[in-house]
């Protein structure tokens, strides 16, 4: 993994850090026994994902085809 790029998109890292407020924020209401709250935080660990995908879709997520490819065997017909 360290040759990709794997996760270094401003579409990973937007959807993550809208996940991980949403984690706080759920853990946040469960301390203070809070339902509400909590099931807020997890909608917005939701919102993550779905703005995560969107960005995606719009070109700012990994490219569909890899940028480090390893090397395809030589066919019979080359060698």
């Amino acid at each position: 993994m360290a040759g990709s790029s794997h996760g270094h998109t401003p579409a990973a890292w937007t959807g993550v850090i809208i996940a991980f407020i949403g984690f706080c924020v759920a853990g946040a209401f469960t301390v203070m026994n809070q339902p509400v709250g909590f099931w807020a935080g997890i909608a917005l660990c939701g919102a993550g994902a779905v703005v995560g995908g969107i960005m995606r879709q719009m070109g700012l997520g990994q490219p569909k085809t890899p940028v480090h490819s390893a090397p395809q065997p030589a066919s019979a017909t080359e060698r």
